[in-house]
């Protein structure tokens, strides 16, 4: 149980301190926070709540959204978030870097995020946080991610010491270069997400996760790929799934560490 993180998202309804007492409650030693529970708790009050719990924030979640053709907005929220992260005391920023910009122009996009890293990681460096940039499932390129693959983010993330990469389960089980691109991200791997891909996919495709075991992902061949790199940083359990989201907060706490410590630790 000592690495793993309950990502604040598979309790979405929780508060920031309902969060916190449930890690705590269950033996839990690190949380993944957001950004939009963090900033209604108030940043420094959740810091202290964090840090007097005895918990590890394993990654701030989320910045990103660089894609605009007129970004400057974004670069300015993304500089507030790397401050956020160091106030939290951990090292991972969550990059979801954004999707199809207005002009449709996904080259274009795609370059609009390296520039606007490039410019980031100088002051992402200086605060001691990493800028882990998420590939995302392809089906989200027009949305949410232009970077789909696991090696177009490391790409952009090997120009920076201060840049490195997500690898979420989700998001990149179905690659078919998969296995070559894990061994290159090596100690640029900066968090390890896990839940499972459901079928039939529900009509929000956002919300096709499920507990870890639930669906399609071999998560102990890709545990075990990602543990192979040496990683020994927290793995998060980081679920969208609106029956998930209805479900009393104790009872999903209980069943994430039971997947985790059947499913996923045993592969570490």
């Amino acid at each position: 149980m000592a690495r793993l993180s309950l990502n604040q998202a598979t309790i979405k309804r929780a508060t920031v301190a309902e969060a916190v007492e449930g890690c705590v409650r269950h033996g839990i030693e690190a949380i993944g926070l957001w950004r939009e529970p963090v900033a209604d708790h108030g940043l420094e009050r959740t810091a202290k709540l964090v840090a007097d719990a005895g918990l590890r924030v394993s990654s701030l979640c989320r910045g990103g959204f660089l894609t605009a053709v007129d970004n400057r907005a974004a670069m300015d929220d993304n500089r507030r978030a790397i401050e956020e992260a160091a106030t939290l005391r951990t090292d991972t920023l969550v990059m979801v870097v954004g999707g199809v910009a207005g002009d449709k122009d996904l080259i274009g996009a795609r370059q609009r995020v390296a520039d606007a890293i490039a410019e980031l990681s100088v002051e992402a460096k200086s605060a001691g946080v990493t800028l882990a940039l998420e590939p995302m499932h392809p089906v989200f390129c027009a949305d949410r991610g232009v970077l789909s693959t696991l090696a177009q983010a490391l790409d952009i993330a090997e120009k920076h010491e201060s840049v490195g990469v997500v690898v979420d389960a989700l998001h990149v089980w179905w690659d078919p270069d998969l296995d070559a691109q894990i061994v290159r991200a090596g100690e640029r791997i900066a968090s390890y997400q896990v839940c499972d891909w459901l079928t039939p996919v529900p009509a929000d495709v956002l919300l096709g996760r499920g507990y870890p075991g639930d669906g399609d992902i071999d998560l102990d061949r890709l545990t075990r790929h990602v543990a192979a790199t040496g990683y020994s940083r927290d793995v998060e359990v980081e679920i969208f799934n609106a029956d998930i989201w209805a479900a009393d907060f104790d009872e999903v706490i209980k069943e994430v560490s039971r997947r985790y410590h059947s499913i996923v630790e045993p592969a570490l």
